[in-house]
């Protein structure tokens, strides 16, 4: 049934993109539970193609390699520094923006700050910072996030500058997260200390990039 004032074609057009993101979603899910249970070199694409009750080439219309199947889940935070930037406050520094973000995030345990202790988190974690293939992957989707970052600073030189080092403090504080609680700490005991780091590496930023922040 079209309600008043929708076009079939819509409807149809909604349909069809509801069906993609579910074959999207329900062919990583089984993926990343083959990969956690044997591995990712063990398990061919084929197998997931199969699992996900689709041909090999529908899967890599989805996912053009191998690896994407597991980073996916980091699509909708490639751009969220950029995103952070665009939608502050007129009197507020992108620093200062990305600041608040990760200390926000941080305090909800964001699996994205590496201070998540929720078992399955933890085990996709090292899935990923256990295969090669997947932290180079990792970069790829890394350099877009700084790429972004930088438009909404400007895209100036400057700006392209600024945002390769804020991309890397955020990554080295998320990973240096991980490692402690992968090491047997709870998020709890490494939270304050996650803080303190995060304050310091903003603080460094901000007296590094001066005007920038």
């Amino acid at each position: 049934m079209v309600m008043d004032g929708e076009k079939p074609g819509n409807e149809q057009t909604s349909l069809r993109e509801r069906k993609k993101r579910l074959t999207y979603q329900a062919a990583s899910e089984a993926a990343i539970a083959m990969f956690l249970e044997r591995g990712f070199d063990k398990v061919s694409v084929a197998e997931v193609a199969a699992a996900a009750d689709i041909s090999k080439p529908t899967l890599f219309r989805y996912f053009p390699a191998k690896e994407d199947l597991v980073l996916h889940r980091f699509a909708d935070h490639e751009d969220e520094a950029a995103r952070v930037v665009a939608a502050r406050a007129e009197a507020e520094s992108p620093l200062d923006a990305l600041r608040r973000n990760f200390l926000d995030g941080l305090e909800r345990g964001d699996p994205v700050t590496g201070l998540c202790d929720v078992p399955q988190v933890l085990a996709f974690q090292r899935l990923l910072y256990g295969t090669p293939s997947l932290v180079a992957r990792l970069y790829a989707y890394q350099s877009r996030s700084e790429a972004a970052l930088a438009r909404a600073l400007g895209d100036r030189v400057q700006d392209r500058l600024a945002a390769g080092q804020i991309i890397a403090v955020l990554r080295i504080l998320a990973l240096e997260n991980w490692r402690r609680i992968d090491a047997g700490e709870s998020a709890d005991q490494v939270y304050g200390d996650a803080v303190e780091a995060a304050e310091l590496a903003f603080a460094q930023l901000r007296s590094g990039l001066g005007e920038q922040g």
